[in-house]
């Protein structure tokens, strides 16, 4: 009898804990879920914020006529998997190099190092580049450059390549590179303008349906 009993409760416990756990996985799925949807939310603010400054921004690269028929940049869907989180690799010397632009303009830069990811599963490379702190308009301005290519580019995407940026940590090696904020250069835009090029190191041999698409007017 006293066995008996014992097997009911355990068989109560085991219930109980089943339950609790399927709870957590439960909460936790929601609690990711509900991470997804703030950082879309964000995501679409910075794109109308881009718009706005395009359409009605002193600076805007967009000549007078284009302005006037701009009714917003075209962009993939924003997906949470092109959030990707990256080792940063620092060169052994950061030594500055000019990189090649759609001008004859020559800008110097540091090459800072690489970042190191997984996108499903490829192992992809990227080098990351620094402007030279003479150069900065901010003193330690800790952001660095990534002029990219990939198999979009030229169809979906811009033919000349897009960049993103990211900061330097303050501490450690990891980072997150943001392909859904991936931004075309404003040659894309206006051909008197002078762009980077990516190098051919930086040309990836994947899809990223991320970030700004071709600018058709």
């Amino acid at each position: 009898m006293h066995d008996l009993f014992k097997q009911k409760v355990m068989r109560i416990v085991v219930k109980v804990v089943i339950s609790l756990f399927i709870f957590s996985l439960g909460h936790s799925s929601f609690a990711q879920d509900s991470d997804v949807a703030n950082y879309k939310s964000e995501i679409l603010k910075y794109r109308k914020g881009k718009n706005i400054k395009l359409k009605f921004g002193d600076k805007t690269p967009l000549t007078v006529d284009q302005v006037r028929n701009f009714e917003g940049l075209k962009y993939f869907p924003v997906d949470y998997k092109y959030y990707v989180k990256a080792k940063l690799v620092k060169a052994p010397e950061q030594k500055k190099l000019v990189l090649q632009t759609s001008t004859d303009r020559q800008p110097e830069y540091i090459k800072y190092g690489q970042v190191h990811f997984m996108l499903d599963t490829f192992h992809l490379v990227l080098t990351v580049y620094q402007t030279p702190p003479d150069k900065q308009p901010l003193k330690e301005d800790r952001t660095l450059f990534v002029p990219f290519k990939d198999e979009t580019s030229g169809k979906e995407s811009y033919g000349g390549g897009r960049y993103i940026e990211f900061e330097i940590p303050v501490e450690g090696d990891t980072v997150y590179l943001d392909f859904n904020k991936a931004y075309n250069p404003y040659c894309a835009y206006n051909h008197r303008y002078s762009c980077v090029i990516p190098p051919s190191e930086n040309w990836l041999p994947v899809r990223i349906e991320a970030g700004e698409k071709k600018f058709e007017e």
